[in-house]
């Protein structure tokens, strides 16, 4: 009897261990492939192009799994041509599961006809001032480096003229930079303001202006909803 016990008990086990095997044979069998795109942007993800130049998109191709989905994706985003400045285009595909894949591309709308370079090393002069609350806090000295992108299209450091960077020393995380358009008549147009450290960006602009004859430029800059800036830079 003790013999029958013991053999049917062992018979059970291997029966179960069988069992086991096959449920995790089910489980495999139930994965699953999902296929991300392959997205490319004719001409790259940066296009300078002409004021006043009608603007067509250079087209972008989009692959999944070998197959041409080109005609799937979604396009947002216009570029004034007109009107010079950055113009943002986001290319975005879903696949079969639901997943986006999104990349963009910068149009950078220029004038060619703008000969003058304003690039340089310029200093921050005295009567710039920080406005908080009513309360002003002169400064001056520092040094803030506006180059060259495109024709009439510039790079400056820090619009802040050094507040945060240098004065406070919170370096160059904190510097306001952005970049500006020279017009053919001589004016400043600021185009875009980002400051990495906090995430953030200028509120306005006010009151821009350049002397080209004493390569001086002077603004008023809000930030944070409670200052502005008051600065005078030269070359």
């Amino acid at each position: 009897m003790k013999k029958i016990f013991i053999y049917g008990l062992m018979l059970s086990l291997v029966s179960l261990g069988f069992t086991s095997c096959n449920d995790d044979d089910d489980q495999l069998t139930d994965s699953h492939v999902t296929y991300y795109p392959i997205m490319e942007l004719n001409e790259g993800d940066l296009v300078p192009h002409n004021l006043g130049e009608p603007y067509e998109d250079p087209g972008f191709t989009c692959v999944v799994n070998g197959e041409d989905v080109a005609d799937e994706v979604v396009v947002e985003g216009e570029v004034d041509p007109n009107e010079a400045g950055f113009y943002d285009i986001s290319y975005s595909y879903t696949n079969a599961d639901g997943f986006v894949t999104t990349v963009y591309r910068t149009v950078v709308v220029y004038d060619p006809s703008v000969t003058e370079d304003i690039s340089g090393t310029y200093t921050v002069q005295e009567g710039s001032y920080r406005n908080y609350n009513g309360n002003l806090t002169a400064f001056s000295d520092y040094a803030v480096e506006i180059s060259q992108y495109l024709p009439g299209i510039f790079y400056v450091s820090d619009y802040l003229g050094g507040w945060y960077e240098q004065r406070a020393g919170y370096g160059a995380a904190y510097a306001m930079g952005g970049y500006l358009q020279l017009t053919k008549e001589g004016t400043l147009k600021p185009l875009s303001t980002y400051v990495p450290g906090w995430g953030d960006s200028a509120d306005y602009f006010d009151n821009m202006t350049y002397d080209a004859a004493t390569s001086t430029i002077s603004y008023a800059v809000g930030y944070a909803g409670l200052m502005e800036f008051k600065v005078i830079l030269k070359k």
